[in-house]
């Protein structure tokens, strides 16, 4: 019985789970849900009810994202992850970044300035630019559980003005990102199910489609 993955596709939490289970060669049973139609035996298993949840054979509950990369790569030499300078970046990434973030892409939401709070997470893109000064990765490697934990939130940052983020002084940043989405990891995690419904068959993740 393989655990239980409850996903939405394009939240930037679950994408980093899936994103670390693919890279490590996990294999769960996705669950796509729909954000207005939780299913029952999601809340069951984390009440919180929000993604990503993943339900292991024994009924562990592991439904914070960055557990789930934890779970993903327990067995190699990411163990340990995430220690030193990568703790931190994700820290900022989670804490401060992620703030800004949620109050420029969804400003009436919060009743903000969107352009403030954009000119503020636009100041931490830039610190993320000239670390990848020194190094085409933000950790150890190109796809590192790092990189693949902050990806998702950069790409929701540009995705809400492209044009602006395109024309930021960010080479280095603008290049990371491309190329990020341009993988066959990422193409590999973004496929579209259908949304979940008891009774359904399991659909084995990843899939060795990326459609």
């Amino acid at each position: 019985m393989a655990p239980i993955l409850y996903s939405f596709r394009r939240c930037p939490y679950a994408m980093r789970a899936r994103l670390a289970i693919a890279a490590n060669d996990r294999r769960v049973a996705l669950r796509e849900i729909v954000l207005r139609e939780k299913p029952a035996a999601m809340l069951d298993a984390s009440p919180k009810g929000t993604v990503p949840v993943l339900v292991l054979p024994d009924g562990t509950v592991i439904d914070q994202s960055l557990d789930i990369m934890r779970w993903a790569c327990a067995n190699t030499g990411d163990a340990a992850w995430p220690t030193g300078n990568d703790a931190g970046l994700i820290a900022v990434n989670d804490g401060e970044f992620k703030h800004h973030l949620d109050r420029y892409k969804y400003a009436d939401r919060y009743d903000v300035d969107p352009i403030e709070h954009r000119a503020a997470a636009t100041g931490l893109l830039r610190d993320l630019d000239e670390r990848l000064r020194a190094s085409a990765s933000l950790g150890s490697s190109a796809q590192s559980m790092t990189d693949l934990a902050i990806m998702p939130f950069v790409r929701q940052f540009a995705q809400t003005d492209r044009s602006y983020f395109d024309g930021l002084p960010f080479a280095r940043l603008q290049a990371w990102l491309a190329m990020h989405l341009a993988s066959p990891l990422f193409a590999r995690v973004m496929i579209r199910p259908a949304a979940w419904q008891p009774g359904d068959p399991p659909l084995s993740f990843p899939t060795t489609d990326a459609h």
